[in-house]
């Protein structure tokens, strides 16, 4: 299975951006407001300037309690791992379980095109596996 698939079959195919200028409480807010566990950051709504998390917030949150009102740019990471459309499900899940992240952008010809989750790849993978395992039935039972 392709990237390009797990997108298709996702029912929200919007990516929620935040502007590297905005506050950490805005970026709560945003997070709450469309239930969702990371954002992109991005000056322009196209381009990948980094990713912030709610482990991001945690983090430094626990350091620092006046993180709340500086710039979403102090606790993002910059360095974002993306994926094309043609990568394979299972080559985004190794490098998932390697980098120790849940959310990774896609970007198409230098443009923000989507985001895929941990919890989208685990969906999928279900739904193959649950696919594997009727194919099996039905050769064991016959039709």
């Amino acid at each position: 299975m392709r990237i390009k698939e797990v997108l298709a079959g996702k029912a929200k195919q919007d990516v929620v951006t935040i502007s590297p200028d905005a506050t950490v409480r805005e970026l709560l807010a945003r997070l709450a407001e469309h239930n969702v566990g990371a954002l992109i950051v991005s000056s322009d709504g196209h381009s990948v300037g980094g990713i912030v998390s709610e482990r991001d917030v945690v983090r430094h949150l626990h350091a620092d309690e006046d993180v709340l009102d500086a710039p979403v740019t102090r606790i993002m990471t910059s360095e974002v791992h993306t994926c094309g459309l043609d990568e394979t499900l299972n080559s985004l899940m190794q490098v998932m379980t390697e980098g120790r992240f849940r959310h990774v952008p896609v970007v198409v010809e230098g443009r923000l095109s989507g985001i895929v989750s941990i919890g989208d790849v685990v969906k999928h993978r279900m739904r193959e596996l649950e696919f594997e395992r009727d194919q099996l039935d039905h050769y064991v039972h016959g039709a």
